[in-house]
């Protein structure tokens, strides 16, 4: 981080909205776990998931090590906590092992909500007496960005989690449905064209971005067509029964090898029948005109191939998504899964409800450099296996999304509300 940042004149009125950005997001932390018991709150249903206790403790650990950690004789609350709740950050120290987070019976729930209380008291009073450095309110804003993306996380986990009870039983079962038609789909044609892609380097802007995001640059889009929405639950239903899921020739290896170890058969939370899904809100009909999700990038990339398609370049869902709002059916919603597209002409559902598999790999941009410090751990060490997907999604809180936001998972992710919008080339 820029030396200068510790130096320069702090502006009052940037920490009013950084308190009450702070307030509203671990306040929608806490609102997202109420409905949850305590032995809710501590299952891990697998490796990839972690139990929403965890997530309400590593998020306030997160504060406490990079904001309340930089105040001079500051002494943790709990130092023995430390190597529960660090997640991957081996240039602070040791953490323990992802797959058994789920073994953490103590801290109990209780003692985790005194923990986030008195670490929120702690950092709002900072914020009340500006007593924080330039340097150290970026840490906080990037706090909070990592806390909404834990909020979609603690949905995704906890759905898969209540799945693999036998009783499958709710999150909530007060979830509003909102019927709608899907429009017919059509292709959006694009020229050949030079398009500016990513965001300025923050925190040198006044907008946040994450470093991966970095540097802005220039690439040549070729002339293509995009999708005028997602695929629906109907199409990729079309895909399955002409059997898209035993067609060894739309697959990539890597894919075939998991469709058949895993039986694969559709998309996951889908009942054998293909007639009804489990969601947040427990089983409910099929919508045939909402967007498939739950699918992995093996999963999309076939059924692309299988309607005489391809998945679009992180470039070209770019290039298209930097023309609009980021408007769409987002958490705050209170829905919780993908609805059908309004109507509206042009692009339908760039933004939220599902996030769109690209057929980008996750890599650095040209002249990509990571935050400076531990937090360089934060994107950085991941661009090696993982494939880029963007958008946004039905769990994704409003406002956390942008054009240049590039989210990352193995082409195998099948928990997170993950979709499919087609492309194809043009002649």
């Amino acid at each position: 981080m820029n030396s200068l940042l510790a130096t320069t004149p702090l502006n009052p009125s940037r920490h009013a909205a950084l308190a009450d950005f702070y307030v509203h997001v671990r306040q929608r932390s806490v609102a997202l776990a109420a409905p949850l018991s305590a032995e809710d709150a501590m299952v891990q249903s697998m490796a990839d998931a972690s139990p929403t206790k965890w997530h309400l403790a590593h998020t306030t650990w997160f504060f406490e090590r990079f904001v309340l950690g930089t105040q001079p004789g500051y002494q943790p609350l709990q130092p023995d906590w430390h190597f529960l709740f660090n997640s991957y950050y081996e240039t602070i120290g040791p953490a323990h092992a992802r797959p058994q987070r789920g073994l953490l019976s103590r801290p109990s729930l209780e003692q985790v909500r005194d923990y986030r209380e008195r670490i929120d008291g702690q950092v709002l009073r900072l914020l009340q007496d500006r007593a924080l450095t330039e340097e150290t309110l970026h840490h906080l804003q990037l706090g909070l960005q990592h806390e909404q993306q834990h909020q979609e996380l603690l949905l995704t986990d906890i759905k898969h989690a209540l799945w693999s009870n036998p009783l499958q039983p709710a999150y909530r079962d007060d979830l509003a449905t909102l019927a709608g038609t899907a429009t017919p789909l059509q292709w959006i044609d694009s020229p050949e064209r030079i398009a500016w892609i990513g965001a300025h380097a923050w925190p040198g802007d006044a907008d946040f971005a994450y470093d991966n995001e970095s540097p802005r640059h220039r690439v040549l889009v070729p002339a293509h067509a995009l999708a005028n929405r997602p695929a629906s639950n109907a199409e990729f239903a079309a895909f399955i029964a002409d059997g898209g899921y035993q067609q060894v020739q739309l697959w990539m290896s890597e894919g075939w090898s998991l469709n058949q170890a895993q039986q694969w058969r559709h998309p996951l939370y889908w009942d054998d029948a293909l007639e009804r899904e489990y969601t947040l809100g427990g089983w409910r009909a099929l919508d045939p005109h909402a967007p498939v999700c739950h699918i992995s990038y093996y999963e999309a990339d076939a059924y692309a191939r299988w309607a005489g398609a391809r998945l679009p370049t992180e470039f070209e869902w770019e290039a298209a998504a930097s023309q609009h709002a980021p408007d769409g059916h987002f958490v705050d919603d209170d829905r919780l899964q993908p609805c059908a597209p309004r109507g509206a002409d042009g692009p339908q559902q760039l933004y939220g409800d599902v996030w769109e598999w690209t057929s980008s790999a996750y890599g650095p941009y040209p002249g990509f450099a990571t935050f400076p410090g531990s937090l360089g751990e934060y994107n950085g060490k991941f661009m090696c296996g993982q494939w880029i997907l963007r958008g946004g999604s039905c769990a994704t809180p409003r406002g956390h999304v942008r054009a240049s936001y590039r989210n990352f998972f193995d082409p195998s992710a099948r928990w997170q509300f993950s979709g499919v919008r087609l492309a194809k080339a043009l002649q």
